[in-house]
């Protein structure tokens, strides 16, 4: 299993406080704004805004924050510029991040992001030392009903192997490239970054219940970090991070 994923169960882990959830709705509103601006205001007609949609929905995000965003984006409504940025970085053990975000001040974003980074045993790394470290992949994570699972002979709930594989079968069928079981269940269909929308509509059309689905960065290769204290400094780092309102995503290389 990849960093990335490794490090989001951390992330999804926290309470949703209501001090949360404004930064959480903050960083949709931004990406929204973009998705809004690249490719128009229409969900129907641009898939990466309707990807957004569902999720912001899928947080309880208010329509009128929604709507407020993608009137941002279509230049409806007056306010600064938001421009994504990505930034590559090593952090302790050398490992490998990237850093994935919105901000209307690119300077001040870089300068406040190289500081957390030196804080925790971080630093900015030159563009395309980090980068081919991973891949651009669509992920889908597909969740099957608490109902349909199984005790195993040790009393753990498992998913049925039925229902599993008729699963994965389709998911292949739709174009999958990879599919990994990441929890009892759920299961997480890997795809080229152009077939999310086609595989997400073919699981939909077939009744199967998506969560989030997007367009991730994945570690090629994992990088094992088994020192306690880089563990400790790592997860630091990742939360100080995940803490900047500018910051939407960071993805690591490691194995824990």
């Amino acid at each position: 299993m990849s960093g990335h994923n490794k490090w989001s169960q951390i992330k999804h882990r926290k309470a949703l406080t209501d001090a949360k959830k404004g930064k959480i709705f903050s960083k949709m509103a931004r990406l929204i704004a973009i998705a809004s601006r690249a490719g128009g205001g229409e969900a129907e007609t641009n898939p990466t805004l309707r990807s957004l949609i569902d999720k912001a929905r899928s947080l309880n995000m208010p329509i009128d924050n929604i709507e407020r965003a993608i009137a941002k984006g279509t230049g409806k409504s007056e306010g600064a510029q938001i421009e994504e940025f990505l930034l590559e970085a090593y952090g302790p053990a050398g490992s490998a991040l990237l850093i994935e975000g919105a901000t209307d001040n690119r300077n001040r974003s870089i300068s406040e992001l190289k500081f957390l980074l030196g804080e925790h045993n971080g630093k900015l790394a030159n563009p395309g030392s980090v980068l081919y470290l991973f891949e651009r992949l669509g992920l889908i994570v597909a969740k099957i009903s608490p109902a349909k699972a199984e005790l195993s002979s040790a009393g753990k709930a498992e998913l049925s192997s039925g229902k599993k594989e008729e699963l994965e079968l389709l998911a292949i069928d739709a174009g999958a490239q990879d599919i990994k079981q990441a929890g009892e269940e759920t299961l997480e269909i890997y795809t080229k970054p152009g077939e999310l929308e086609k595989i997400k509509k073919t699981l939909k059309e077939k009744n199967i219940k998506v969560g989030d689905a997007s367009i991730i960065w994945f570690a090629k290769n994992e990088t094992p970090i088994a020192d306690a204290k880089d563990k400790e400094r790592l997860e630091k780092l990742f939360e100080a991070l995940d803490e900047h309102d500018d910051v939407n995503e960071i993805y690591l290389n490691v194995s824990l």
